[in-house]
């Protein structure tokens, strides 16, 4: 994001984003609260209808819409868990997590897959401070899919919140085995070696990627954190003006100095969270 005055501090998500399977041809009047699923004006949404509407308002960012279509989709189809997922991801994105919780624990006790539900829950678990929660669920996902790089990586982002860097790095790279070069990945393996303290191959880890041609701001800023952790505030605010206006870099530069007067442990909650770091005592 240009022009923002936070630090661009990312980690990748593990679930890929619902998207539009495809388009509706006959013109449907939905109204997502009506227990019928329908104003009179078009044909009953099937649940195959209320899915593709559900994706598609949450792609275009209609939060609120989408989890009504998917919560009316859950009851057209009460054996299916794949709707309450769906409900607990949108809910995640609103910040939702209690409800976010409650949704992806009804999907368990459905018949079918459920291992979705087991990796939302983990990352719900993960939001609230939490990560030692996280492990039960993602552990059963692993016993369905022990080579899933997205799961490796929830398992590393679990690992350094609870400031067992050197585990978390195992399972990043464990993960770049399977998919190597992933984006999400790398990262978050250069920002665990730079939370160790491991600067030198923190920044070798991520400066191929970072500056390479398809290098996003996220990288490049994930490297201006980097360098203003170690303190060369130089190199720090170059990478920074790439993407940011001259007084997004000086607060961020000010904010990596207010990191480094941080003890580790509340370093890593202040980067992890995105939260603002605080002096300590």
């Amino acid at each position: 994001m240009r022009g923002s005055s936070a630090p661009l501090l990312l980690f990748s998500s593990a679930l890929a984003v619902l998207m539009l399977a495809g388009c509706v041809t006959t013109p449907i009047h939905l109204d997502p609260l009506s227990v019928e699923g329908r104003d009179g004006g078009g044909p009953i949404p099937t649940y195959a209808m209320l899915m593709r509407i559900g994706a598609a308002a949450q792609s275009d960012g209609d939060l609120p819409n989408a989890l009504g279509v998917y919560r009316r989709a859950a009851e057209l189809a009460p054996q299916n868990p794949a709707p309450l997922i769906a409900a607990g991801d949108v809910l995640l994105q609103m910040g939702n997590i209690n409800e976010a919780i409650v949704s992806y624990n009804a999907a368990l006790v459905r018949p079918g897959d459920a291992g979705a539900a087991q990796v939302g829950l983990a990352r719900a678990f993960l939001k609230t401070g939490k990560p030692q929660l996280a492990l039960t669920p993602l552990s059963k996902a692993m016993e369905a899919s022990p080579d899933d790089p997205k799961l490796l990586l929830l398992l590393g982002v679990t690992k350094d919140l609870a400031g067992s860097h050197l585990e978390a790095q195992a399972y990043y790279r464990d993960g770049l085995v399977r998919a190597p070069g992933d984006p999400g990945l790398t990262v978050d393996l250069a920002l665990s070696l730079a939370l160790s303290g491991n600067y030198p191959n923190a920044i070798a880890v991520l400066q191929p990627l970072a500056m390479s041609p398809a290098g996003t701001a996220q990288e490049r800023q994930t490297m201006a954190l980097i360098y203003g952790l170690t303190g060369n505030t130089a190199e720090a605010a170059r990478l920074g003006r790439i993407d940011l206006d001259d007084a997004s870099v000086e607060q961020n530069l000010a904010y990596y100095q207010s990191l480094r007067a941080l003890s580790p442990e509340a370093r890593t909650q202040a980067i992890l969270s995105g939260g603002p770091a605080r002096a300590s005592s």
